[in-house]
């Protein structure tokens, strides 16, 4: 039996999530002994200097013992962002008006004139001020 044959037989059931450079791929696939486990493959595409991509893959296997504490910690997890930051998304990428927060526990010294605290506090300055 060939590779390909292989693949074919030992996938049961796939879903696919596509989420901007991103694709996940759930798949459940099947033991030698028959028993069904889940793979998780997060897919990157990437850029080339000469206008050529590739992929960059990353796969999770997840067998049955491990379902339950996965799904806990997940929940648990994803519950927690949704608490702290809201379903929002806040990211450079997603917003154009997105203003950076700096840290000011950094290793950096900044002083209150160097950071705004708050994008209230910004003023625009052009060059012809300076």
């Amino acid at each position: 039996m060939s590779d390909n044959e292989m693949m074919e037989k030992e996938e049961i059931f796939s879903k696919v999530l596509r989420a901007g450079r991103r694709t996940y791929f759930f798949d459940v696939r099947a033991t030698k002994a028959g028993d069904y486990y889940l793979t998780i493959t997060e897919s990157k595409k990437f850029t080339n200097d000469d206008g050529s991509f590739h992929y960059k893959k990353h796969k999770i296997y997840l067998y049955k013992e491990d379902f339950v504490g996965f799904t806990e910690i997940l929940n648990e997890m994803t519950d927690y962002i949704v608490e702290e930051k809201g379903e929002e998304v806040i990211s450079e990428r997603h917003q154009k008006d997105y203003q950076k927060s700096y840290d000011n526990n950094s290793t950096e010294e900044k002083t209150k004139d160097e950071v705004p605290a708050s994008t209230e506090s910004f003023t625009d300055v052009s060059f012809d001020d300076i």
